[in-house]
């Protein structure tokens, strides 16, 4: 038994909200109080936190584990201009062998005028070397020559569906691959071998994340990371709660199967089943009401339709699967709520339990919809990180639309339960932006200014603080075991020098967990 004394502890449980002494014993929470914790609990080994703050362990509601572990070794191409990526390309090109694959993300084309690049720009950098560049957004790639050649694209090769291969003259691809034309050239790059994935998951991902301050995280990837964290589980080396998606083209063999969402234990857990319903703001593919202002005729791309959704929920709720759905745009949420509330009738009709169901990201909605999501009980999986990278972006495609952008105060004042993540590797998993990002709207240097970018939307440091923890294990359906520090719950938390809830706000970004501990034991202390 460890009994940690002499702390600030931010239980987050509303009948003892704060303690100075925590008991724990057998990776739980035995007891949270006072001083008398020490006469209670007297042969428990003594730990004195100087003062520090103690608080639950943060969890990522919203990330790809193993896209994040290849974008760690992949070219870094979030630069200010065209230029400095192809340096970079060549730079790559020169280290590694011939004809492997020269992989690389980050890059904006709104960083660089707006102008899309071209297989041709990355011929001087890489001759004929297969070259495949992810988007900062994840929702467009750039590939080179040898690249659309390895993977059988040509001028005659079809737009996929939910998909389009920009094209120059005489309909010849220009390199540039927008949503699911990705996947033409992602099929043809092999898959990292899952027991390499894992060795990286053990050695440099899970413990930069402790470092960070996550104890868990709701994946999104597919199925070799799932192979790869089956294999930690299995060795009793995964030390991270991790609650995995199931891709919707699964969806037939996972119903077959028989797995349900919560399937698993308190490390590894199914949990929904992952849908498509728009693309993203950057390459205007979010499906929007209203045309795009820098693009009239353009209002974006809906993948999935509420009446879809609903025949693919009405599968999956029959098996006891949740949903979680990315929809960005206005237009894809309305459609998603529509669908969802057809849902919500077959479930109760059928007499089938009401499932956890999700929106992921949420970026744009209507103010006539904000409600809905309380009250369809659909949970708004957000990444307040996303909000000061977009701002500018977002101001000049929807111009006075961005008012009801990233809108967390609208819907949590709406009853909608908040669930915050990254979407590493699109952003930094690291926690701590987020909640200066949910707090203050502002970026590193301060920018748009005091207020922030559309102040009224700014939470407290405590509901942005749940977002990270109670809404996660919500969404998990773990809420009776984490995201609290309360007898009973699993003994994850942190422990910071200074005190989130007393600092200024500008200083939550630089804040940095001195130990962090998962289920009772220590897994990394500064």
């Amino acid at each position: 038994m460890k009994l940690l004394h002499n702390a600030r502890i931010h239980t987050f449980d509303p009948a003892r909200p704060s303690a100075t002494a925590l008991a724990v014993e057998r990776g739980r929470v035995l007891a949270a109080g006072g001083e008398e914790l020490l006469a209670e609990f007297g042969s428990a080994a003594r730990e004195d936190m100087r003062g520090c703050a103690l608080l639950p362990g943060l969890t990522d509601a919203h990330l790809h584990l193993q896209a994040y572990a290849l974008s760690l070794t992949a070219i870094h191409c979030e630069v200010s201009t065209k230029e400095e990526c192809l340096r970079r390309v060549a730079e790559r090109a020169a280290a590694v062998k011939e004809g492997e694959w020269i992989l690389g993300h980050g890059w904006n084309q709104n960083d660089w005028n707006g102008e899309w690049p071209c297989a041709a720009d990355l011929e001087p950098a890489a001759p004929g070397r297969p070259v495949y560049l992810t988007a900062k957004s994840l929702h467009a790639a750039w590939a080179s020559r040898a690249a659309l050649r390895l993977a059988g694209i040509t001028a005659s090769t079809p737009d996929p569906a939910d998909g389009v291969i920009l094209r120059g003259r005489k309909g010849v691809p220009t390199g540039i691959l927008i949503e699911q034309a990705m996947k033409l050239v992602e099929q043809a790059i092999p898959e990292p071998d899952p027991e390499a994935l894992a060795e990286t998951f053990q050695k440099e991902i899970i413990p930069g994340l402790w470092q960070m301050g996550l104890t868990g995280v709701h994946d999104f990837d597919r199925q070799t990371c799932f192979q790869a964290l089956q294999l930690l589980h299995a060795r009793g080396e995964l030390h991270l709660r991790v609650l995995k998606s199931i891709p919707k083209e699964l969806l037939p063999q996972a119903a077959e199967l028989g797995l349900r969402t919560g399937f698993g234990d308190d490390t590894l857990r199914i949990g929904s089943v992952k849908l498509f319903a728009d693309g993203a703001l950057g390459p205007h593919t979010g499906a929007m009401f209203e045309p795009y202002v820098d693009d009239p005729q353009n209002r974006g791309m809906l993948i999935l339709d509420g009446e879809t959704l609903f025949e693919l929920g009405r599968r999956a709720a029959e098996s006891g699967l949740s949903l979680a759905v990315h929809a960005i745009g206005d237009r894809a949420v309305h459609a998603m709520l529509d669908g969802f509330e057809r849902l919500r009738a077959y479930e109760r009709e059928r007499g089938l339990p009401a499932l956890r169901h999700r929106i992921e990201h949420v970026q744009t909605i209507r103010p006539a919809d904000a409600s809905r999501l309380a009250g369809l009980g659909v949970i708004a999986s957000m990444q307040p990180v996303h909000a000061p990278s977009d701002m500018d972006m977002t101001e000049r495609y929807l111009g006075e639309r961005s008012a009801f952008c990233y809108a967390w105060r609208t819907l949590l004042e709406g009853g909608a339960r908040l669930a915050f993540g990254s979407d590493a590797p699109v952003e930094t998993p690291n926690p701590f932006i987020g909640l200066h990002a949910a707090v203050t709207r502002r970026r590193a240097d301060g920018a748009p200014g005091p207020e922030g970018w559309v102040p009224q939307q700014r939470l407290t440091v405590r509901e942005a603080f749940e977002g990270f923890t109670i809404g996660p294990a919500f969404a998990a359906g773990a809420e009776s075991r984490l995201g609290r520090l309360s007898p009973g719950f699993l003994a994850d938390l942190i422990v910071l020098e200074n005190d989130p809830f007393t600092c200024e706000p500008a200083a939550l970004r630089e804040l940095r967990p001195s130990a962090t501990m998962l289920g009772g034991e220590w897994v990394w202390q500064m």
